[in-house]
């Protein structure tokens, strides 16, 4: 089973337990994936997060229970809310509307249809890459525990870079290793939605009391450059992370492997930017 059948498995059991609990590390265990690169690889092929596409799949089938003449609070509960008003709020940000309007008519309201996962031919531009192997390497920084999916993040991590600038930790972590790029490392926790963030270089020298270290293991890792004018122009529409799982991941022969996503910083400065995307992989065999 390659791995757009596995999405698509995942999605038949979305689709299945709707008015069940659903539980995302078992969509992911399904998928043969990490929580983590289950939620990223869902929220880049669909555009949506897994979290919002249950809850608008939901909220579709909610109308027509509401039409039907269900009572709001049970219409809730079937769809595993567990009061009214967390049910209007779902609702309501789903449909624009209040739930009390469907039965009264005249209301515009939107309806999501089942996701299909399908091999799309893409890539006009070209893609550049180049495959390697590493050994294990140290990453010493600073990190932050985030929570939910990936996509939702950017926020908090734009808020971790300008706190580390501001109080000098990000100069005293470029100075562990001057000659190195700055690595971003997303490390997924493989039972839960936690994930972990980290800021650091790749070095060898003793980690200072108030940084951490996180060892990188060995992989094979499909590398992907990008450059730009500036750091927006390159990170646009997701950047070159999105391009290598949207054209190049479904005809490489390789999937996902149980590591971390890095990006590494060559260059962020007034002559441009230009970093590098790290996607951790190993080869499909016949018996996935």
């Amino acid at each position: 089973m390659d791995w757009i059948e596995k999405m698509n498995d995942a999605i038949t059991y979305i689709e299945t337990h709707l008015t069940s609990e659903i539980k995302t590390e078992t969509i992911a265990h399904r998928a043969n994936m990490s929580l983590y690169h289950f939620q990223r690889m869902f929220a880049v092929m669909s555009g949506v997060s897994l979290a919002e596409y249950i809850r608008r799949r939901r909220m579709t089938l909610a109308v027509a229970d509401l039409k039907a003449g269900e009572k709001i609070i049970d219409v809730a509960l079937k769809y595993h809310y567990h009061s009214p008003t967390a049910f209007n709020r779902a609702f309501q940000s789903v449909h624009m509307v209040a739930p009390s309007l469907v039965k009264h008519g005249g209301v515009t309201l939107k309806s999501y249809q089942r996701l299909h996962f399908k091999m799309v031919v893409t890539g006009v531009e070209s893609l550049d890459y180049r495959m390697e192997d590493k050994p294990a390497f140290r990453v010493v920084g600073s990190s932050i525990e985030l929570f939910g999916d990936m996509a939702d993040m950017s926020e908090p991590i734009s808020q971790f870079w300008n706190i580390l600038e501001s109080s000098g930790k990000m100069a005293r972590i470029k100075n562990l290793s001057p000659s190195e790029p700055l690595f971003e490392v997303m490390i997924p926790d493989e039972k839960t939605e936690e994930w972990q963030y980290l800021l650091g270089v790749a070095t060898n020298t003793d980690t200072p009391e108030d940084l951490q270290t996180y060892v990188v293991g060995a992989y094979t890792w499909a590398i992907f450059k990008e450059s730009g004018a500036n750091l927006q122009d390159i990170q646009k529409d997701g950047g070159i992370g999105y391009r290598a799982i949207q054209e190049w991941l479904p005809t490489s022969g390789y999937e996902y492997a149980d590591g971390p996503d890095i990006q590494v910083w060559l260059k962020n400065d007034e002559t441009g930017a230009e970093y590098e995307f790290w996607l951790p992989v190993r080869k499909l065999t016949s018996s996935d």
